[in-house]
């Protein structure tokens, strides 16, 4: 502790009892453990800002590394030497292509695919509920 040795701790604290005195000295210690727990908490503060600061520069440097990196790939590669898209690949509507059933493999066996939904395009959740009859009361 503080590169203190137990002889040496054992003169600081004989010394303490001869000068402050038994009667004081557990306050003297309680005020010594205040100052030293304001001390720790303030090398705490000041540690965590220098580490924020330091992170921040690093991050200016990654970005300044991942800049070049960008610049040097789209010199190797310009975007006019890119192969256009074709349109006829892509479908007109993706809501008419057919479900697909994206279960893990065990669980595809196990149980059969869920029904496709009734009523047209409606979800199960959005379709209309049935017409009340006669028979139902209004509560």
């Amino acid at each position: 502790m503080f590169g203190i040795d137990s002889s040496e701790l054992l003169v600081i604290v004989i010394i303490a009892v001869i000068v402050i005195g038994p009667k004081d000295l557990p306050r003297a210690l309680y005020k010594v453990g205040q100052i030293v727990g304001k001390a720790q908490g303030m090398a705490r503060h000041f540690r965590t800002g220098i580490d924020a600061m330091v992170r921040e520069v690093e991050l200016e440097e990654l970005e300044k590394k991942w800049a070049a990196q960008n610049k040097r790939i789209m010199d190797e590669h310009p975007p006019e030497a890119l192969p256009a898209p074709v349109a006829e690949e892509t479908p007109a509507f993706v809501a008419e292509t057919a479900p697909v059933d994206d279960r893990p493999p065990h669980v595809a066996e196990a149980t059969p695919a869920p029904a496709p939904a009734q009523g047209g395009d409606k979800p199960p959740y959005l379709a209309e509920a049935p017409a009340p009859t006669k028979g139902d009361a209004a509560a």
